[in-house]
């Protein structure tokens, strides 16, 4: 789970920092493109990016800020440079206070996000942010923020730590790591639900339309993703058949919404506790990855095939043993030809032996096997113990956070030029 770091600075600065790697043949540049101080600008980016059209990068910090609840941040790229700008600092009250999930863009434009914690109840909240409605004369103007529901730790769930995902008629979907306790003979109370915010007259208002009972799965703490027909799929981190997490769909029906397996980890050579999401293929393949752990087994990269009404589990790639966890955190990402990309959070052996997380290539070969290429490996002052996904723009470029490392300790935002 989160880790913090002891060191703080108040001084807002942005470090550029920049490495040539030549590994595997490819010749990569990483940038630390902004340094958190955990002051005002934020610290402990545990979420992703999210890019608009102009190619601007959106994210959270789960720390800093001016009440050290977190923020919310813009970069802005400007012929070769970046300029940073909070654009929303939370209170840690009915606000909401340390989003774990990167903020994504609505059908109207503005941002939606979670926050792990804060709120009415102090148990998270989903909301949307947007400019201010008042004339700004500056480039640093905040944005204002609107709580569109705040749980309340019981049956509606507590701690979103997953992004949300809008369905075609505007209506938000995500999930919580806790709450959903609907069936008090259950082995396992309270596992986390997945929830929707429909809009009404102004308002928002929340039904779980499905809550976990432990055998079928436990702790959802990623989102959830759409396939065309509207049906839901995601993984829980731990439960399952073995204990070891799932990979879940939701499909609805005139009463509901029904759950199904798609897969139940063993911990072993499949993986175990898949702590990112899955993610689609222009095929419609799911792929996913799994956290892994000393001694319960290593961690992997998956894909998921459908064939008729059946899916089936296959091994991409098996990351190295090393340490007490250390596989991918946050989901992965495809680029036009195939590839995969994502990020470890210490680097198990694969990338150099920094333990200190990398970011990672998959490319698929002809004969259905996959090459792994390690495309930089952290070293602390640029960054370590990444937990995100990586995001690619239309020149190829890769960009991520760290939780922590870089200047002053708070983690930092990096690009990868190709």
């Amino acid at each position: 789970m989160p880790r913090f770091s002891s060191v703080h600075f108040s001084t807002l600065l942005t470090f550029a920092l920049a490495i040539v790697l030549t590994e595997s043949g490819q010749a990569q540049t990483y940038q630390v493109i902004h340094s958190f101080t955990g002051g005002a600008d934020g610290g402990n980016p545990y979420a992703g990016l999210t890019l608009d059209r102009a190619g601007n990068l959106y994210g959270t910090a789960f720390t800093g800020g001016t009440a050290g609840n977190g923020t919310v941040y813009k970069l802005t790229h400007k012929g070769s440079g970046w300029t940073f700008n909070t654009l929303y600092s939370f209170a840690g009250g009915s606000d909401g206070a340390n989003p774990t999930a990167r903020v994504i863009f609505g059908p109207d434009g503005t941002l939606y996000g979670t926050t792990s914690s804060g709120g009415s109840k102090g148990v998270g909240t989903v909301f949307n942010l947007r400019p201010s409605p008042k004339v700004c004369k500056t480039a640093l103007c905040p944005w204002t923020e609107t709580v569109l529901y705040s749980f309340k730790g019981g049956t509606d769930g507590a701690s979103p730590w997953g992004e949300v995902v809008f369905d075609q008629t505007g209506n938000i979907y995500g999930t919580t790591e806790n709450g959903g306790d609907t069936n008090p003979i259950s082995h396992c109370k309270g596992c986390g639900v997945v929830f929707e915010l429909t809009p009404s007259n102004g308002d928002w208002i929340e039904g779980v339309i499905y809550a976990f009972s432990g055998s079928d799965g436990k702790m959802p703490l990623s989102g959830v993703v759409f396939d065309d027909a509207g049906n839901l799929y995601g993984t829980t981190f731990e439960g399952g058949l073995y204990g070891y997490g799932t990979d879940y769909e939701l499909t609805p029906s005139g009463s509901g919404w029904t759950e199904s397996f798609l897969y139940s980890f063993t911990g072993g050579a499949d993986g175990n506790n898949p702590y990112g999401g899955l993610i689609f293929d222009p095929p419609a393949n799911l792929y996913g990855d799994t956290a892994g752990g000393f001694p319960s087994g290593p961690a992997s990269v998956f894909k998921l095939t459908r064939s008729g009404g059946t899916w089936t589990f296959s091994l991409v790639y098996s990351f190295t043993e090393g340490g007490d966890s250390g596989g991918p955190r946050g989901a992965l990402v495809t680029d036009g030809a195939g590839n995969l990309y994502g990020t470890t959070e210490i680097d198990p052996g694969n990338g150099g032996g920094t333990f200190l997380g990398s970011v990672f290539e998959l490319t698929p070969s002809g004969d259905g096997t996959w090459t792994y290429t390690s495309l930089h490996g952290f070293t602390g002052p640029d960054g370590e113990y990444p937990y995100s996904n990586v995001v690619i723009d239309a020149n190829g470029n890769l960009y991520g956070t760290t939780s922590s490392g870089g200047l002053y300790g708070y983690g930092v935002v990096w690009q990868i030029t190709p």
